[in-house]
Parts: C-alpha cells; sequence; structure tokens
C-alpha cells in the first residue's frame, strides 16, 4: 500500500521523474517521458503494480524490517536523495538519484553505503508495463554481467547489480549485507526494446557527474534571505519537471493523486498549463534563471502557433493537442480514490484566462530582454483579433469546472490583462498594433468586472457575474494591475476570503458546497492561493501577517522541502498530485516579494523585471 503523499521524494533526470518512500520504494516511474507509461505504479495500487524497494532484510522471517528508524534529505543543493536506516545492527544510507538525461536511455542509481555496524539489505523489483497491466518476460543479462532484463513490446529495462539477482514470485530479489565504509550500486536503465542491450554504468562515476551537475545548476539562485534554502529547493523541482527536449514545464509527475481522499477530483497532471505561463516565467527570472525562462518562453511560441481559434488551455510536453481522458478499471488508486484517470479532458475546455497569460508570458519575457521570434508579435497580433470576438462569452476559468461556462470572474481580470499587458508591449518596444483599441476594451472590460463581478452588499467581488460564491483565484487581481492593493473593494475581498474561504489559517481556492462545479464536494485548501494571500497581506502593508502565513505554509513542505497541489488542514497531509510545479512557483514568488520588501526592493512584475 502506498504511503502518505508527503512520505515521497523526488528524483528525475530532466525528461521523466521518480517518487521514492521514505521506506525505499519506488513507487511511481513513467518512462521514457513524463506523460508515458508507468512501470512502478504502486502509488496508484499495490507492490503487484510495480515497484522497486531497498531496505534493511529481517533474514529470519525473509521479511523487511520493522523498528527501523528513518531520516531523509537531499544532498546539499542538489537532486540526490539520501536516506538514512538505523537498525539495532547498524545504519546504512540509501543515495537515490536520476542522472541527466543526455542519450535515449532513463537511469535510476540506487547505491547502498554502510555507514556503521552491519546490516542486512534486500533490494525487491516487481517491473510492471503499462500501468501495471503488463508482466514482462525476464531473463538474465546475455553479457555474463550480473543482473537482468525485462521487455514487453516497445519496452527494455535492465539492472545491473554487483551480484547476481533472483527470480521470486514474480519479482526480481537481491539479498546482501553492507558494513561500514561499503558501496553497493544497482542501475536501472530504461530504454526501447529493439535497441541493443545498453552498456553498464559506473554507479560512483555517474554520482559526481550527477552532483556537479546540480550544484552548478543552483548556484545561479538569486539570494531571498532567510527563505533561500525553500527558493532553491523548489527551483529544483522547476527545473525536475521540465521536460529538456522542448523546455515545456510539467503541471506535476502524476496522476490521479486525490483533491480529497476517497473522493473523484482526480486528474493527469502530466502536460503543460498555459495558466502556469505568467507566474511561471516570472518566478524563474525574478530568481535568475532565465535560460529555463527562454526555453519555456520558446516552448510557449512552439505551442500556441496554429489557428488561434484553435487554442487549448493545456498542451503535451512537446506541444501535442490530443490529450483524451480516459479511466484505468485495474488500478484501485490511491488509498481507494477512483477513477485513475489519464489524459485530461479539461484540454478541450475553453478558458479565456490563458489569453491573459500568454500576453503576460511574452511581455515580460520582452522586459527581462529575452530573444524572441520576429513572426510572435503578428501572432499575437491574430490572437487579440480572436479574443475581441469571444472575451464576452461564459468559459470554465482557470479551474476548469465540468458544470459548464459561466461568467468567472478571473477570466475576465485575464481578458483585460491580455489588452493592457499588449498594449503596454507595443508602446515600450514600438511594436505596430491598435493601441488605441486595446485600450478601449481593457477600460470597456474593467468596467464591466467594476459592475457585474463585484458585490457592493458584501465588498467584495464574487466568483461570476452575479454569484454569491466566492472564489480565491480574484487574490490576482492586484498582482496584475487590474486595481491597486488599497482599493477599498480589493481590501474587502481580501477579508471576506479570509472570513469565508479561510480554514486554519489556509485558503480554500472556492468552497465545493456552495460552488456548483460538476462534481462531488470535498476538497482541501489550494496552497497556491494561499500564497497569493502572501502577495496581498504584503501589499496592503500587513507585513507580520505576511509573514506568518508564508512561513506557516513552509511548514507544510515535507521533509525534503516538497509542496503537492493541496493539504488536508484537519488530517494534516497533503493531497493532489505531487509535487506541484504552481505550488513551488507561487512560493518562489511569495519569497522573494517578502525578500524585496524587506529590503526596499521593488516586488510588483514590471518593476522587478525592468529593474532586473
Amino acid at each position: 500500500m502506498s504511503l502518505p503523499i508527503e512520505d515521497y521524494a523526488l528524483i528525475g533526470d530532466c525528461q521523466t521523474a521518480a517518487l521514492v518512500a521514505k521506506n525505499g520504494s519506488i513507487d511511481w516511474l513513467c518512462v521514457p517521458r513524463f506523460d508515458s507509461a508507468a512501470c512502478f505504479a504502486a502509488l496508484l495500487g499495490d507492490e503487484e503494480n510495480g515497484c522497486w524497494r531497498i531496505a534493511p532484510h529481517a533474514e529470519e522471517a525473509d521479511d523487511w524490517q520493522a523498528d527501523v528508524g528513518i531520516t531523509r534529505r537531499y544532498d546539499d543543493h542538489t537532486l540526490i536523495l539520501h536516506t538514512t536506516f538505523e537498525t539495532a545492527t547498524g545504519r546504512v544510507r540509501l543515495i537515490d538519484f536520476m542522472p541527466p538525461r543526455n542519450d535515449d536511455r532513463s537511469l535510476i542509481v540506487r547505491i547502498v553505503e554502510g555507514l556503521d555496524g552491519r546490516v542486512a539489505m534486500k533490494s525487491e523489483t516487481s517491473l510492471r508495463f503499462n500501468y501495471g497491466a503488463t508482466t514482462p518476460w525476464v531473463t538474465k543479462l546475455p553479457d555474463d554481467t550480473n543482473g537482468i532484463r525485462a521487455i514487453a513490446g516497445p519496452d527494455m529495462v535492465t539492472l545491473r547489480a554487483p551480484f547476481a539477482l533472483q527470480g521470486e514470485s514474480m519479482k526480481t530479489v537481491g539479498r546482501f549485507e553492507v558494513g561500514a565504509g561499503e558501496r553497493i550500486g544497482f542501475v536501472l536503465s530504461h530504454s526501447a526494446s529493439h535497441l541493443p542491450l545498453p552498456d553498464a554504468v559506473d554507479a560512483e562515476a555517474i554520482l559526481d557527474e550527477t552532483r556537479r551537475f546540480w550544484e552548478t545548476w543552483g548556484e545561479r539562485a538569486v539570494d531571498a534571505g532567510p527563505y533561500t534554502d525553500y527558493v532553491r529547493r523548489s527551483l529544483m523541482v522547476l527545473k525536475a519537471l521540465t521536460y529538456g527536449p522542448t523546455g515545456g514545464i510539467v503541471a506535476a509527475p502524476t496522476t490521479s493523486l486525490p483533491e480529497w481522499i476517497g473522493g473523484v477530483r482526480n486528474w493527469d497532471y502530466r502536460y503543460c498549463w498555459l495558466r502556469d505561463a505568467t507566474l511561471t516565467l516570472f518566478a524563474l527570472m525574478n530568481a535568475g534563471y532565465y535560460d529555463e525562462a527562454r526555453a519555456w518562453r520558446m516552448w510557449l511560441e512552439r505551442a500556441l502557433a496554429g489557428d488561434p481559434t484553435q487554442l487549448r488551455i493545456m498542451y503535451g510536453l512537446a506541444g501535442e493537442q490530443r490529450l483524451e481522458e480516459w479511466e484505468i478499471e485495474g488500478l484501485a488508486g490511491y488509498e481507494r480514490s477512483k477513477p485513475v484517470r489519464i489524459g485530461n479532458a479539461a484540454s478541450n475546455q475553453r478558458q479565456l484566462d490563458v489569453y491573459g497569460q500568454i500576453m503576460g508570458a511574452l511581455h515580460f519575457a520582452r522586459l527581462g530582454g529575452l530573444d524572441e521570434d520576429d513572426a510572435i508579435w503578428p501572432f499575437q497580433l491574430k490572437i487579440l483579433e480572436h479574443l475581441e470576438t469571444i472575451w464576452q462569452e461564459p468559459d470554465q476559468s482557470i479551474w476548469e469546472t465540468r458544470d459548464g461556462p459561466q461568467q468567472f470572474t478571473f477570466s475576465k481580470l485575464m481578458v483585460w490583462a491580455a489588452f493592457n499587458w499588449a498594449a503596454s508591449s507595443a508602446e515600450k518596444f514600438g511594436l505596430k498594433g491598435p493601441i488605441d483599441r486595446w485600450r478601449v476594451l481593457a477600460a470597456q472590460v474593467h468596467a464591466e468586472v467594476c459592475e457585474k463581478a463585484y458585490d457592493a452588499g458584501r465588498n467584495a467581488f464574487m466568483q461570476s457575474y452575479g454569484s454569491a460564491a466566492l472564489d480565491a483565484s480574484v487574490l490576482l487581481m492586484p498582482l496584475i494591475g487590474f486595481l491597486p492593493p488599497d482599493d477599498p473593494r480589493v481590501v474587502g475581498t481580501v477579508a471576506a476570503i479570509e472570513h469565508d474561504l479561510v480554514v486554519d489559517g489556509l485558503v480554500l481556492r472556492y468552497s465545493t458546497t456552495q460552488t456548483v462545479d460538476g462534481l462531488p464536494p470535498g476538497e482541501g485548501v489550494f496552497l497556491a492561493c494561499s500564497f497569493w494571500l502572501v502577495d496581498n497581506l504584503r501589499l496592503q502593508g500587513r507585513m507580520d501577517e505576511a509573514r506568518a502565513l508564508f512561513e506557516r505554509l513552509l511548514a507544510i513542505t515535507n521533509d525534503v522541502g516538497l509542496l503537492a497541489e493541496e493539504y488536508d488542514p484537519v488530517a494534516k497531509r497533503q493531497l493532489g498530485n505531487f509535487p506541484q510545479a504552481f505550488s513551488h512557483v507561487s512560493l518562489i514568488n511569495s519569497a522573494l516579494g517578502l525578500a524585496r520588501a524587506a529590503s526596499g526592493q521593488p516586488t510588483s512584475i514590471e518593476e522587478t523585471i525592468d529593474a532586473g
């Protein structure tokens, strides 16, 4: 059975990623890409759906040792995971990592290091392709080395060890002992089954290469005062969730981790969302990672290319548009939370907010001095022409509701932002366009939002026109410059959200009992929204409250600094897909905002990028 979500850690090679549990079990791995079928899927089922565990072994019972003390950390500023097991006979460290990929192979390297005493250990591997549905044909390696080769259809996995491995009950098992100062390396490699057997890899040499990669990469991070370590860890999460060949950043490396245990709000997040575009670009540039920001911007431009009327809200890692949703019957779901979904039907929705995200990302890319394709501005003009014809229509907006379109406030805010940022780009960079018309349209949208989305009786902007429900997405209103943070209507909206949507100090995105979204009620607080409240408190000059809430959020990160999408403040556990890029992007932006405010530096999006 899978462990609590917060008991997992991330390793990755910048093309896919694995989740490693505290007990030493790799319970999730999709190869060769983030969105490929999993060969370890125990996270959404059990060990029969695929996993690889290395942990202390109870020799008498031929089982895993009980009463083992476990601590773990990442090796300094890297994505190399250290898990230390303390037993009655000694201590041992398990070192897990995935070398950044430079060929068609995806590698997982696991090194067992004896620290003191002598510990009996066991490696047990259950390879199950196609999300646990396909058992491969497993044979010993033909080159007279220790290890096995597993093949099923297009996939081949080899597992090499320094001693012979045995097949037992459809698993590959190795029992061994490790003493102080000894190091034993395992290397798992995935490649296409029609290719030759991959060469053996020196585990220690590639460990050194991987450490140098992450240490060099992490050195570029800007100082964030007391929050620097959290910012660096979050930046490494974003790097690990980047599909290196294209620059696309997946929302998370997992699918169907529930937003409420036992519920149906289980979605596939292994794709790239346009809703994340502006804040992600801002976070990367603000933190000093312009190469990654440029790669993300270039992915965005390629994904958008085509007919503006066919714009999607999300795309595949290389810009794919067909992300059909289907359900896997053979997986029980995380803690019996079904269905398990592959693909995402929300990709076919209309979300007007993405137009603002596109214009914002490209505007800030120009402010930051990122080179651009000469064709992108003419394409933006075409997108804006299309937006002029549809902006008054209802949509599903940022939360991808499945109960039909509405006139969502956040969507209209981002429509305003699209025209406003396009006009600002044209004015600042001498680009040709109907600036006056955009300004008139922006003013029209602004007036409509202030008239139809604002409830004077509650002194707050509501979720949609005429709605009685609040929505935390409106917290982005002062961050994008729609109204100043001290405007009485903004202050009133923040106060209303604090009163109605805050649970144990953290923010729900909306009330699932008050809002009809096409799904049964019940979900956790949404962590990105809680960071947006931090930003609003800071902008209102409520610095002590902003810092207190931010540190409350930092306390939710797990023992290695990772965040899921949501959190259950009653059960005190993380919820939703993990780790979540949007949560970590929001952490970075809030941390840098607080650090810059403390030193008297600009904190708004435009001022920060323009000054940097």
